[in-house]
């Protein structure tokens, strides 16, 4: 069985999942090999768990909503001359079952026996819940 970790990262200025993959559709355009990244500061401690098959949960509106693997790390040097993590992501984004985050600075590791779970075949085009009542009921531990 293999060991992997994942990463957590509140997705600033989204609104949904929609307006992530479109966010992310422009700025690919932009990039030598199209693959979507995020680019960081800091560069985890915990690369090999990462990327023994990790993804990256995305916090939208309160809640992890959605998630993408993580292909590599790649270093960037910014016209600051500062070292920079641009982390690589596979373009497939899966919808995953509705989680609350707190608000956090930077990016956090995740487990995967705390990473909610995929949404089932054939729910990943159903109309998200409204927000309000998505939060409430992941609040009470239903979603």
């Amino acid at each position: 069985m293999q060991k992997y970790t994942n990463l957590v990262k509140l997705s600033v200025g989204t609104e949904s999942v929609e307006g992530l993959i479109a966010w992310q559709e422009m700025r690919r355009a932009e990039l030598p090999e199209a693959l979507p990244r995020h680019v960081t500061r800091m560069w985890p401690k915990r690369e090999d768990e990462i990327l023994q098959g990790g993804s990256i949960f995305w916090v939208i509106k309160g809640l992890i909503q959605c998630r993408q693997r993580v292909l590599r790390l790649d270093e960037v040097i910014g016209e600051d001359g500062i070292r920079r993590c641009a982390i690589i992501l596979d373009p497939e984004i899966h919808r995953t079952t509705t989680a609350p985050k707190r608000p956090f600075q930077g990016w956090r590791y995740l487990k995967p026996e705390d990473s909610p779970p995929d949404l089932t075949p054939g729910r990943e085009q159903e109309d998200a819940l409204p927000e309000e009542l998505s939060q409430a009921l992941a609040d009470i531990g239903v979603l």
